[in-house]
């Protein structure tokens, strides 16, 4: 599981850097919801599998893992969306 969080993070890096003009914090925010979006993909298609008879101790067992990968991708997008928007904040305050 720790290889597929860093698999994650590592697809982030490309995303990141503005395309339209945008800040790079907008760019953080929409790399975070591309890897919220592909996780939720890769949990609809193994719940899917599970209708279709997959359902096998080995398959749910993986589908919660998939489920508390996606809170774990969640919970870390809003705390670094939220640090970083409270750091810029702060800063605006300061100038």
């Amino acid at each position: 599981m720790a290889n597929t969080i860093n698999t994650t993070f590592n697809a982030l890096a490309p995303t990141a850097a503005p395309t339209t003009g945008g800040s790079w914090f907008e760019a953080m925010a929409s790399a975070w919801g591309k890897a919220l979006d592909s996780q939720a993909a890769d949990i609809e298609a193994k719940s899917a599998g599970l209708s279709q008879g997959m359902d096998k101790p080995a398959d749910i067992t993986e589908l919660t893992a998939m489920s508390l990968k996606m809170t774990f991708l969640s919970n870390s997008s809003h705390t670094a969306i939220s640090s970083v928007g409270s750091a810029l904040e702060t800063m605006a305050r300061k100038q």
